[in-house]
């Protein structure tokens, strides 16, 4: 199919952070865009504020006529009646996976894939390459501050695309140059086991034209095409790496070795070893496209990071409150530990909500293994986004494996009183869930006290 002609795009899940940024990028050519989101969010109302009409009622009535292309996502129910009426009425219907593979297949697409990681990674790249004078344009998941939006549009024909492993998505993409963060398992009611995940992230490897670049603990190395060129990268090891990494805080500082020279003592704006191995990817691409040594170091130091990304919400001379999306035990550990490596001698709390039912369980025990890391740990239900109940699967089951005494389950209505009654040093509210929507009203108790 090709996209030449379009007047009028429907997208049903418009509110998800992928679907947002493609209608973005369909709105700023121009195009009207429509859309259903089961609730009103702070970025449906920025799309709204960007001439976006939005409605809240699954109701096929509230359809306008003339539409041109249907674009959803796999995790919309099949139950849902406006996406059955497009879909028996013969309209164009696309994954939005599908419609991104096509967006991709003119331009010179950067993919960054990973379990974890592909969102800092694709805001730092393209906060690089932009700095660098490369007018990229980026389909990002998640908000990056410098360019307060998910979407960025450029006249470049480079594009830096996020490379999702639901869904198996990624495989609709055939990118110039690859960045692959991280193969941990993960989404394993889609693939049943790490094997299958794993072969599914080494079909993408293989789609890839020119270059990958790829952590180097990751079981790519043998498993390529001859065409391919890979190129590994670590944190102390790897052809590419991290070296001599210090926190300062607010920065971490780090050399940065590789392609045949270094660069010492970089500042960087965002904590976190992970976040430093994030950056090493990126710009060994910037690298490649020719960025200069200046460049570099003045977008590491101007990079804002992304919301709910280790995004510190208030800070005071004896309190801070960092929020995170950390939803996997990898995550949960990168977050911790860079919060214990800015603030070694404070009590830090944390509140984790897990997110799926089948995620729980999946890895109930290495959940509690990381928030073991904790001083304490307050722990909500699971938040089941797409997800019905499993049985015998609550948050208990994590609560239950945990080391940590200091721990208490606790329902998300009554948080905020749990938090007024306590003496916070450092905070962290973790998980992919809606507890952001309580991020305000935690900064309101810290402030008053």
């Amino acid at each position: 199919m090709k996209l030449d002609g379009l007047k009028k795009i429907y997208f049903v899940g418009i509110g998800g952070i992928g679907m947002s940024a493609l209608a973005r990028y369909f709105n700023s050519l121009g195009i009207e865009i429509f859309g259903y989101d089961k609730v009103e969010t702070v970025l449906t109302k920025t799309l709204e504020q960007e001439g976006m009409k939005i409605h809240y009622e699954d109701n096929v009535s509230l359809i306008p006529n003339g539409i041109d292309l249907v674009v959803y996502t796999p995790a919309i129910p099949k139950t849902h009646q406006e996406l059955t009426y497009f879909l028996e009425q013969g309209y164009p219907v696309k994954k939005r996976a599908e419609v991104l593979g096509i967006v991709s297949r003119n331009r010179k697409t950067i993919g960054v894939a990973g379990t974890h990681g592909k969102t800092t990674t694709s805001a730092i790249l393209t906060h690089l390459l932009r700095t660098c004078g490369i007018d990229c344009t980026a389909f990002l998941g998640g908000i990056a501050e410098n360019f307060n939006s998910n979407f960025v549009a450029g006249k470049s024909d480079w594009v830096v695309m996020e490379a999702d492993e639901f869904d198996r998505s990624f495989l609709q993409l055939n990118p110039e140059l690859a960045i692959v963060t991280s193969m941990d398992a993960d989404h394993l009611d889609i693939y049943g086991n790490k094997e299958a995940m794993h072969q599914t992230f080494f079909d993408y490897v293989n789609q890839v034209n020119h270059t990958v670049y790829y952590k180097y603990d990751l079981p790519l190395k043998d498993r390529k095409k001859d065409h391919l060129q890979l190129e590994n990268y670590g944190i102390e090891e790897g052809g590419i790496r991290a070296t001599n990494i210090r926190a300062e805080a607010p920065y971490f500082i780090f050399d940065w070795e590789g392609m045949g020279t270094v660069l010492k003592n970089l500042k960087f704006s965002l904590p976190g070893h992970h976040n430093v191995l994030n950056a090493t990817a990126a710009i060994a691409v910037a690298k490649q496209l020719n960025c200069e040594e200046d460049k570099i170091r003045e977008a590491l130091l101007s990079f804002k990071g992304i919301k709910r990304r280790f995004e510190f919400k208030y800070t005071s001379a004896n309190q801070v409150y960092i929020d995170d999306y950390a939803h996997h035990p990898e995550e949960l550990k990168a977050a911790i530990g860079a919060a214990r490596n800015l603030y070694p001698d404070r009590q830090i709390t944390a509140v984790f909500q897990p997110h799926l039912y089948s995620r729980t369980k999946d890895f109930a025990q290495e959940f509690a293994a990381a928030l073991d890391a904790l001083d304490e740990v307050i722990l909500l239900d699971i938040y089941p986004a797409r997800e019905l109940p499993i049985e015998g699967v609550t948050s208990a089951i994590i609560f239950d494996k945990m080391q940590n005494k200091n721990k208490v389950l606790q329902k998300k209505e009554t948080l905020l009183e749990t938090l007024a009654a306590k003496e916070i040093e450092v905070l962290m509210t973790l998980g992919a869930g809606d507890i952001g929507v309580l991020v305000p009203d935690i900064v309101k108790i810290l402030a008053k006290n």
